[in-house]
């Protein structure tokens, strides 16, 4: 049991005996004393003051007097204001020194006997390329993913490709028209961009056909409905759905392409699926549980033939389920894919990572699952919504081919890093070790930049920024860890043994302590992160470490110290540090390097 617990535990019974106040032993009771005050841990009395019917500093006495009878890991406390600030014996941060300095799984939970979390992202359109958007959307999610595992939950990591629909039939509609029979090996260019190439000349035409239309007099609104690029989309997705097997063969030849793109990408950000789903083999059971909803009497056909459901007494509004010619939306889709997920994982949440546009998407799916249909599995929905991404130049659209393109983003962020990392001087890599140490540090720098800012909130990607060797950044926390694997190599390389055990009578003191306190807190920010979804916490958290141990590395003689012992746990605190940032970092997909 951790100090955080044994605290709240005998306050609930320092509680009951005093003033026969009843509280639920909870670790959040027990925060870190703020650095201006003298203290390892505070607990807030203001709540009890009332019950109690004494003075909040009288209440703090009175439990301090308590805890510290109770308890010899408590050297005594302060009271600030109803504020009580316990000081927590050195011998205690010697243990937690002792215990997590060679643990390679520090701040890891063992796994639960429960049901999987299942977390859907990515989630690409075969139309186009992954972009920036998506570079954060799979970020989010592999982080959130290796945060939830490490809290100990098992999960479950899905992608859903949307591999139909209108905006498929764009590009096959351009590629007949003006493809030639390219190819990406004709083309020496990835599938994915090929595909996407075409999806751009597709709206190139579409334009030119509309203004064409308007010049003859008809409005825009019947041009863009009449361009004679659009009707043949429209007529290709109804041959499609109709299983028509020249649509169907071409259909499944350039996803082909894509596909292939899309794999080489995601092995290069290091992401992983537990499953794919295909939104071509989910949207008939979506639209089997639209007619199920029709038979209870939950969804109503509209007057055009569409099929709706009305949510305006859920505050929502009426939201169209199928189209008037019978063909499937986004929601068939998700209706669908929800319920086979359900079929085949039995998860006790599912989560999907989607950007906040929408927001009200899922609070339909959620509704139409869980309160229409009835379904065991609607409320376990949980829709973690993300903010935008913009680059200095201002945002993407895919479309237009303006679209900030994944692939080109990471080689831009190669080329960052090389130039930074060389910049340094002291650079002796052999070609193939400093291509490697490039990469690491231009992906850590793209993961890291997007990922530390908290994921509701929009953000502005700043390339130049993001491989600042001095600011909060990936490389800087980098070039700590390998900073500390450079000291571990010249103390065993002196033949000193960071294995050894630490004499009784030493304990951590001063800065030393600082960093044992700030290390031991690791295991309680990676489960606010899992329970917040937040790999924002993990990064700032490894940047303030990285940043505090700095200081200490500047101030603190290590391998100068002359004493042996303290020599000795300064190196096993470097190695801890060491590990905590490695780990923490891993959280974030992000490597660190051995040097630099």
């Amino acid at each position: 049991m951790n100090i955080e617990l044994a605290l709240a535990e005998e306050l609930k019974n320092v509680l009951h005996e005093l003033y026969q106040i009843d509280i639920q032993a909870d670790a959040s009771l027990v925060q870190p004393t703020r650095k201006e005050f003298e203290g390892d841990l505070t607990i807030v009395v203001f709540p009890y003051v009332k019950l109690a019917r004494k003075a909040p500093d009288m209440v703090a006495k009175e439990i301090g007097d308590r805890l510290c009878e109770r308890m010899d890991a408590l050297t005594g406390y302060n009271v600030v204001k109803g504020y009580l600030n316990l000081s927590v014996a050195d011998g205690y941060w010697l243990e937690r020194l002792r215990e997590g300095f060679a643990d390679e799984r520090y701040g890891l939970f063992a796994q639960r006997e429960e049901a999987p979390v299942l977390i859907e992202y990515s989630s690409p359109n075969t139309n186009k390329p992954l972009h920036l958007g998506h570079v954060r959307n799979n970020l989010l999610g592999h982080s959130v993913s290796q945060i939830l595992m490490a809290c100990g939950h098992p999960v479950v990591q899905v992608n859903l490709v949307n591999d139909r629909g209108i905006h498929i039939c764009k590009s096959m509609v351009a590629w007949l028209r003006y493809g030639n029979g390219e190819t990406p090996e004709s083309a020496n260019i990835k599938g994915d961009h090929l595909v996407g190439n075409y999806y751009v000349v597709f709206d190139k035409h579409y334009k030119e056909e509309q203004a064409e239309l308007i010049a003859k007099g008809l409005s825009e609104e019947e041009a863009a409905q009449q361009a004679p690029i659009m009707l043949e989309a429209r007529e290709m997705l109804r041959r499609w759905e109709a299983g028509d097997p020249e649509v169907r063969a071409l259909w499944e030849k350039m996803n082909q392409w894509v596909y292939a793109g899309f794999d080489a990408t995601y092995a290069r950000l290091g992401i992983h699926f537990d499953k794919t789903y295909y939104e071509s083999n989910t949207y008939l059971l979506g639209k089997s549980l639209v007619q199920e909803g029709l038979d209870k009497g939950v969804f109503q056909r509209h007057e055009d033939g569409s099929v709706r459901v009305n949510l305006t007494d859920e505050g929502l509004d009426e939201k169209v389920l199928l189209r008037k010619d019978g063909t499937s939306v986004y929601m068939t889709q998700d209706l669908g894919t929800a319920q086979l997920r359900y079929e085949e994982f039995h998860p006790g949440k599912m989560i999907y990572v989607v950007g906040n546009e929408q927001n009200y998407h899922f609070d339909v799916l959620k509704l139409v699952l869980g309160k229409k249909l009835g379904k065991p599995f609607g409320d376990s929905i949980y829709h973690l919504s993300y903010g935008m991404v913009e680059l200095p130049s201002g945002k993407m659209k895919s479309r237009e081919g303006t679209v900030v393109d994944a692939d080109d983003l990471m080689d831009d962020m190669f080329e960052e890093a090389k130039q930074s990392t060389e910049s340094l001087g002291k650079f002796d890599f052999q070609p193939d070790e400093a291509a490697a140490l490039y990469e690491m540090v231009g992906l850590g720098a793209l993961k890291y930049f997007i990922l530390k800012v908290d994921p509701a909130k929009n953000m502005l990607f700043n390339p130049a920024e993001s491989i600042d060797f001095n600011g909060n950044t990936a490389p800087f926390i980098q070039y700590t860890h390998a900073r500390i694997r450079s000291l571990l190599r010249k103390a065993a390389e002196q033949s000193v043994n960071v294995a050894d055990a630490l004499p009784d009578g030493l304990s951590p003191e001063g800065e030393e302590k600082l960093i044992v306190k700030k290390l031991y807190q690791y295991p309680q920010v990676v489960l606010a992160a899992g329970e917040n979804l937040s790999p924002a916490l993990i990064a700032n958290y490894v940047y303030d470490l990285a940043k505090q141990f700095n200081h200490f590395y500047q101030e603190t003689p290590i391998m100068r110290e002359t004493d042996a012992a303290k020599r000795l746990l300064r190196l096993q605190i470097s190695q801890w540090v060491a590990n905590t940032l490695r780990n923490g970092m891993k959280l974030l997909g992000i490597d660190v390097p051995e040097r630099m």
